[in-house]
C-alpha cells in the first residue's frame, strides 16, 4: 500500500515594513534559519525571496505543524532584522528591475540563458509533493490528475496585482512564469520510459543539464519518489496551504485506488486542460470551466464541489477531512486574490494590500 507522504514548499516575499517594497535580506534570514532548521530554509533566485520546505510528513496534520513552524521562524528572523514576510503569488507593486539576484552560479547561469524572462520571474508559489513509491504508478497518476489542476489552481489564485496594476486576472503569477520554457500543463506520457527518454533527449541536446529544469505544473520528481504539484500561487493562510495539500494528496489516493480496481479517470489533452487553466487564472472561482464529459460550461464552484465528492471515499483513511473542509470557507469568503482586491477597492491603496498580506501570513500561528 502506498503511504502518500507529503512535503510542502512555500516561497515568501521579504518586505520592508516602511516602504512595503520587496527588500533584499542579503541572505541573513536564510543564514539564521539554517542554524535552527538546517536545509529547510533556502535562498531563491531573487534576494527578496525565502523558500521553506517541510520534512517528509505522514499526513496533513504533520504538514500543518511543519508549515506553521517554518512560517513562524522565518517571520521572527525577518522581524529581528526589521523586515516582514508575506505570502502571495506576486507583490502588489514592487518592480522586478530593482530586485537583486542571489549570488549563486546556478542562478547566474539561469539568468544568462533566460535573460529578462528570468530577471522578471519575481513570483511566489506553493509546491506540494505526494509520495508515490512506484514511478510507473507516478506517471499514471500524473497523467490523470492533470485534468483537476485548474480546479485547485482556481482556489489558490492569489496574485491579482503586478507592478502596481490590477491585471484583471485572479492569478497573474502563471502569466509571468509562462515566459519560461517547459512550464504549464504537461503532455500525456504513455509510460515512465517515454518520459525518461524525453528527459534524456533534452539533456543530450543541451536543452537542460538535469530534469529539475522541467518546470511544469505537475511533474514526476527527478530525485524523490514523489509527484510534485507546482500550479498554485503561494497562499496567504496556513489553512489554505493545508487545504490544497490535502486536496492533492486525496486526488493521488483516489486515482491510485481506481487503478487498483482496474479503473481509471479519462485522460484529456493538454490543449483542453489549458482552456480551464486559462479560465482559472482569469476568473478564479467566480468563472465557469468546461466539463469535458458533458461538453458544456459549468460554474467553477460546482466543479470544485464535484471534485470534493470525487475524493470523498479516501479522505477519512488519509485523516484529512477537517483540512479539506476549509475549501468551503474559500468558496464562501473568496480566494486570496478576491480578498486582496476587496482590500484594495476600499481605498485604492497598495500599502493596505501589503499590510493585509503580511498580517494574514501569520494568522493563526
Amino acid at each position: 500500500m502506498n503511504e502518500f507522504t507529503l512535503g510542502v514548499e512555500e516561497e515568501f516575499m521579504v518586505i520592508d515594513p516602511v516602504s512595503r517594497e520587496l527588500k533584499s535580506h542579503e541572505q541573513r534570514i536564510v543564514d539564521a534559519a539554517q542554524k535552527i532548521h538546517e536545509d529547510q530554509v533556502k535562498a531563491e533566485m531573487h534576494q527578496a525571496v525565502v523558500e521553506v520546505g517541510t520534512h517528509i510528513c505522514r499526513n496533513t496534520e504533520e504538514a500543518r505543524k511543519e508549515v506553521s513552524k517554518l512560517r513562524t521562524t522565518v517571520a521572527q528572523l525577518a522581524g529581528d532584522i526589521g523586515l516582514r514576510i508575506g505570502a502571495a503569488g506576486t507583490h502588489p507593486f514592487s518592480h522586478w528591475q530593482h530586485q537583486l539576484i542571489t549570488d549563486n552560479p546556478r542562478y547566474f547561469e539561469i539568468v544568462d540563458e533566460m535573460q529578462e524572462a528570468a530577471r522578471s520571474n519575481l513570483i511566489f508559489g506553493l509546491h506540494v509533493h505526494v509520495g508515490i513509491q512506484s514511478r510507473d504508478m507516478a506517471i499514471h497518476i500524473a497523467n490523470q490528475v492533470r485534468y483537476f489542476l485548474p480546479h485547485v489552481y482556481a482556489l489558490s489564485t492569489n496574485s491579482p496585482f503586478w507592478e502596481g496594476r490590477n491585471t484583471g486576472f485572479k492569478s497573474f503569477r502563471t502569466k509571468v512564469f509562462d515566459k519560461f520554457p517547459r512550464t504549464g500543463i504537461p503532455d500525456y506520457f504513455s509510460s515512465i520510459e517515454e518520459y525518461d527518454r524525453y528527459i534524456k533527449l533534452l539533456v543530450k541536446t543541451n536543452c537542460i543539464d538535469n530534469a529539475k529544469k522541467i518546470w511544469w505544473d505537475i511533474r514526476v520528481h527527478p530525485f524523490f519518489e514523489t509527484i510534485e504539484f507546482r500550479i498554485c500561487d503561494c497562499p496567504m493562510l496556513v489553512d489554505e496551504t493545508i487545504a490544497f495539500t490535502a486536496l492533492f494528496q486525496a486526488l493521488c489516493a483516489k486515482l491510485y485506488k481506481l487503478r487498483a480496481q482496474n479503473m481509471k479517470f479519462i485522460n484529456y489533452s493538454r490543449a483542453l486542460i489549458n482552456e480551464n487553466k486559462w479560465r482559472a487564472a482569469r476568473y478564479g472561482i467566480d468563472g465557469k470551466m468546461i466539463d469535458f464529459g458533458k461538453e458544456m460550461e459549468v460554474n467553477t464552484r460546482s466543479l470544485i464541489l464535484e471534485l470534493l465528492d470525487f475524493v470523498d471515499d479516501v479522505v477519512d483513511e488519509l485523516g484529512s477531512r477537517d483540512d479539506l473542509q476549509y475549501v468551503h470557507n474559500i468558496l464562501e469568503h473568496g480566494t486570496g486574490a478576491d480578498r486582496q482586491l476587496a482590500i484594495y477597492n476600499q481605498n485604492n491603496n497598495f500599502a493596505d494590500v501589503v499590510d493585509y498580506i503580511t498580517s494574514q501570513t501569520l494568522k493563526g500561528l
